[in-house]
């Protein structure tokens, strides 16, 4: 039976907890989990976060060098979901766009877009200018899901950690991943509108 692999690329926008909750909420699935690291996130991780490189990459079953293009998820004969790229900074987004594969985590999504699988980029910058939204355009139109971290208030969080793991497990969802406890607007456990009052 093949088994089931996600990618999942973490570039150096500000916001590598969306990466690091990515690894979090995969860890107990039965999902391979392979993941690549810019040199942009490395400085976000030490500048954002206490988390230490070793302890990032434990969470993942295979870690491949950035510089390392011949590696498995370079290819498209190497099977997988498709890949996650949380936070993707301009960046990487216009590397993807151009299909500038000039590292590992650039040369996976594109291997991504060829080969018709799901690319989700959760990109992080703000405001837009015109050649970040004209790249979103391209990555759109080429198959790609251009998914912002927008909180979403209507589930009334009261931690950081809950807007970011209700963000990423949106993300997760459209690779069909079942994220257990996540707040579902009109499902039971989740949540619903408040019904008008009649007076």
């Amino acid at each position: 039976m093949q088994p089931r692999r996600i990618v999942i690329g973490i570039s150096g926008a500000t916001g590598f907890q969306y990466g690091m909750k990515a690894l979090e909420l995969l860890k107990p699935m039965d999902v391979e989990v392979h993941l690549v690291i810019s040199k942009g996130a490395e400085m976000t991780r030490h500048l954002e976060t206490d988390y230490s490189r070793k302890a990032v990459l434990e969470m993942a079953d295979v870690v491949h060098p950035l510089e390392n293009l011949g590696a498995s998820i370079a290819s498209g004969s190497f099977r997988t979901m498709g890949m996650l790229v949380a936070p993707c900074s301009m960046r990487s987004l216009a590397s993807i766009a151009h299909a500038m594969t000039d590292n590992l985590l650039t040369r996976a999504a594109d291997v991504a877009l060829k080969d018709r699988r799901k690319l989700v980029l959760m990109v992080r910058e703000t405001p837009l200018n015109l050649a970040h939204l004209d790249n979103m355009r391209r990555v759109t139109e080429m198959g790609g899901i251009i998914f912002p971290p927008v909180p979403a208030l209507y589930q009334r969080p009261h931690t950081v950690d809950e807007i970011v793991t209700h963000s990423v497990g949106r993300a997760l969802d459209l690779f069909g991943l079942e994220i257990n406890h996540l707040p579902r607007w009109g499902e039971e456990g989740g949540i619903t509108a408040p019904q008008p009052t009649v007076s």
